[in-house]
C-alpha cells in the first residue's frame, strides 16, 4: 500500500522536491544556483530504469486514473468531510501501524525510536481513545517515526534494483517493492477477511491521507519540463534522504 501507505511514498515530501528542481531555465540560474545543483548532482542516487516502457505505460495509467477518478473524489471527499474529522481517521490508521515502524526501528538498532513507538501506541490506545486523537504527539512531545522495510535494507547495504512504478499505488523499485509486501505484515488490515474489505480499507486510507493534499501532484507536473523524470529522481532522492536519516 504508503505513499505510499505508511510507508511509500510519501508523495507530498516527494512533490515538494520536485517542485524545487524542476523549472529552471539556464537564464532564470545564477552562480549559486549552479554551485547547488552541482552539489546535488555529487550526492543524487544513481537511477538505474531498465523497466522504462512498462514504468512510461503505467506512469500514463496511474496519471489518467488519478485526474479522472482519484481526484475527483478525493476532492468531494474533502469538500463533504471536514478536516478535523479527517484528521481524527488519520491518527487511527498511524496508530495502528506501529508494527511497522517498531520492528523496523528495532532492525535498524534505533531503539529510542523503536521505545517511542511504544509509548505512543500505549498512551494513544487508552488517553487517546483507540488511537483517535495523537495525545503523544501534542500532550507529551513523543513524535512518530518513519520507518519502514525499504528504508531497514537500505540501511543494510541493499541497492534499490531497477525503478519500478506500481499500477494505482505509484513510484517504487525492487527492493522498496519486496518491503512493502514485507511492511503489509506488521500492517493489522492486512488479516481481515475477506480480502476486498481490507482492500477497501487500504483504499479508503489512502484516500482520506490524500485528502489532505489534493492538488500536490497537479502541481508537479505543472511545473515540471518532464513530471515523468521529476517524479522518478525525486523518489531516489527522498528515499535516499530517509535511508541516511
Amino acid at each position: 500500500m504508503e505513499d505510499q501507505v505508511v510507508q511509500n511514498s510519501k508523495l507530498a515530501v516527494s512533490i515538494n522536491m520536485g517542485q524545487q528542481n524542476a523549472g529552471l531555465s539556464e537564464d532564470d540560474t545564477t552562480d549559486d544556483d549552479l554551485f547547488l545543483l552541482e552539489d546535488e548532482e555529487e550526492i543524487a542516487p544513481a537511477v538505474k530504469d531498465p523497466l522504462y516502457k512498462w514504468n512510461k505505460a503505467m506512469f500514463a495509467f496511474n496519471d489518467r486514473f488519478y485526474f479522472l477518478l482519484a481526484r475527483p473524489i478525493t476532492k468531494g471527499y474533502a469538500g463533504f468531510v471536514h478536516e478535523d474529522l479527517r484528521t481524527v481517521i488519520n491518527n487511527f490508521f498511524l496508530n495502528i501501524s506501529v508494527p511497522i515502524r517498531f520492528v523496523n526501528s528495532l532492525l535498524q538498532f534505533k531503539m529510542k525510536s523503536a521505545g517511542t513507538e511504544l509509548l505512543r501506541f500505549g498512551i494513544n490506545s487508552t488517553i487517546g481513545v483507540a488511537g483517535l486523537r495523537d495525545v503523544a504527539k501534542t500532550e507529551y512531545g513523543l513524535k512518530s517515526s518513519d520507518e519502514d522495510l525499504g528504508q531497514t535494507l537500505g540501511k543494510y547495504q541493499l541497492g534499490h534494483g531497477a525503478y519500478f512504478i506500481l499500477p494505482l499505488l505509484g513510484p517504487s523499485s525492487i527492493r522498496d517493492t519486496v518491503g512493502l509486501v514485507g511492511d503489509l505484515f506488521l500492517y493489522p488490515i492486512g488479516y481481515i477477511r475477506p480480502r476486498f474489505l481490507s482492500l477497501g480499507i487500504y483504499t479508503y486510507e489512502e484516500m482520506n491521507r490524500l485528502s489532505f493534499n489534493p492538488d500536490d501532484y497537479e502541481i508537479l507536473k505543472k511545473a515540471a519540463f518532464d513530471p515523468y523524470i521529476s517524479v522518478r529522481d525525486a523518489y531516489f532522492q527522498n528515499r535516499k534522504q530517509k535511508v541516511e536519516q
